[in-house]
């Protein structure tokens, strides 16, 4: 979880794990834009900015993951970015349903 500027607010206990190689729960207070190259760091600025809801799948060290990043308001008032990152399987059903 992060403010308006990025600043990491706050991290569970499997985010420090996690992120433990890049400082763990130390990141808390340090800006987020500061731990993402180029590209990325360019895509963060603009839903930072922007209020975007961000949804991806990514592969990492054997393990598949849902990354959603949104934003998140206090008292209807844009306060800054939550992701979530979710381990699920390679292969998951998809039902569609009416």
């Amino acid at each position: 979880m992060c403010d308006v500027n990025g600043i990491v607010l706050e991290m569970n206990k499997k985010s420090e794990i996690v992120f433990e190689e890049d400082g763990g729960k130390d990141l808390i207070g340090k800006n987020l834009l500061s731990c993402h190259p180029g590209p990325a760091r360019a895509k963060l600025d603009a839903l930072l900015i922007n209020e975007k809801i961000n949804i991806y799948t990514i592969e990492k060290k054997g393990k598949k993951k849902l990354i959603y990043q949104a934003p998140w308001y206090k008292d209807g008032i844009y306060a800054g970015f939550v992701e979530l990152s979710l381990e699920i399987p390679f292969d998951i059903p998809h039902f569609f349903r009416e």
